[in-house]
């Protein structure tokens, strides 16, 4: 293979922008029983009242229990609610803890896999404005943390500034006509 397709190298690193968004909610699940079909029983769950899940993270301990945080939807908070509430006795989780609260910011481009030092920058800049991750999710394209709604607009700014991405003026290029 590696004469068919050959290693051309590393992807240039290019960090081409910051998303974020204020209409995320996060949901831990405390107490959760550690046993395989667990996960797949919650998430089956919420997928069946429709809720789109984002970000997931599951804390492991030594005491057979589980905690399980996802983040989702503001606005599908009352259906997760509901479906969690019915399911409660059938999962055998202890309780649950929806915190609306929060916001996700995330850079994003390509080379991340190929390049070190992208997580480090990514969080040095956090870390020197202060901010607090209170979750993290990557992919080969993205770095994303869910922060305290009230830092979210500073962390866009920390991260804009710390990939280079601040412009001196704003600037855009708005094409009129018939679409053609």
């Amino acid at each position: 293979m590696g004469d068919i397709f050959p290693d051309l190298g590393p992807e240039t690193p290019v960090i081409s922008g910051v998303a974020h968004d204020r209409t995320e909610s996060l949901v831990t699940l405390r107490g959760v029983p550690d046993r395989p079909g667990v996960a797949a029983q919650v998430f089956t769950e919420l997928a069946k009242s429709g809720i789109n899940i984002d970000m997931i993270v599951q804390a492991g301990a030594s005491t057979g229990k589980v905690d399980v945080s996802f983040t989702m939807p503001d606005s599908m908070v009352k259906a997760a609610r509901k479906a969690l509430d019915d399911k409660l006795s059938s999962i055998g989780y202890e309780s649950y803890f929806v915190d609306m609260n929060v916001g996700k910011v995330a850079v994003v481009g390509v080379g991340m896999k190929t390049h070190s030092g992208l997580a480090a920058k990514f969080f040095e800049a956090l870390s020197a404005q202060r901010i607090n991750v209170i979750m993290i999710s990557t992919s080969e394209i993205r770095i994303a943390a869910l922060v305290s709604l009230d830092q979210l607009d500073d962390a866009v700014r920390a991260l804009h500034t710390a990939y280079g991405l601040d412009a001196d003026q704003v600037e855009a290029v708005v094409y009129g006509g018939t679409g053609r």
